[in-house]
């Protein structure tokens, strides 16, 4: 075994152990209120919440769809996954230890820590931790 694959050995053994849950998808819009319509009227997503005319969040079931504006959406024009874990830091570095690469963070917003990421192929990640309640 190469030490290369060692490595990715030992990431994805530390991902296994440490992520949560990988329930939510970011979309961007530009029109908050259509994009709520179509996705709760089109494909029957219930509301969760809406933070204004910039962010809202549907129960796809098993997913939560997160729409959001270019302004407060971790990389607009792409659908990026958020991906819960206990150690935002560490996934952070891990990602970027295999070939990815971070784009803001790790950092504290009013909802909890996160880090906003791409993979070593390019797509978009939020790792995220809720501030403990």
């Amino acid at each position: 075994m190469s030490h290369g694959d060692e490595r990715d050995r030992q990431i994805a053994a530390w991902l296994k152990e440490n992520y949560i849950d990988a329930g939510k998808l970011g979309v961007t819009t530009r029109d908050l209120d259509v994009s709520i319509r179509f996705y709760s009227e089109t494909l029957g997503m219930s509301l969760k919440f809406r933070d204004g005319a910039h962010f809202a969040a549907l129960d796809g079931g098993s997913v939560t769809v997160a729409l959001a504006s270019a302004l407060d959406h971790p990389i607009p024009g792409q659908v990026v996954v958020g991906i819960k874990t206990s150690d935002v830091d560490a996934a952070a570095k891990a990602v970027e230890a295999s070939g990815g690469g971070i784009v803001k963070g790790p950092y504290d917003d009013p909802r909890g820590r996160r880090a906003v990421v791409y993979d070593n192929k390019g797509s978009g990640l939020v790792f995220y931790s809720p501030l403990a309640r």
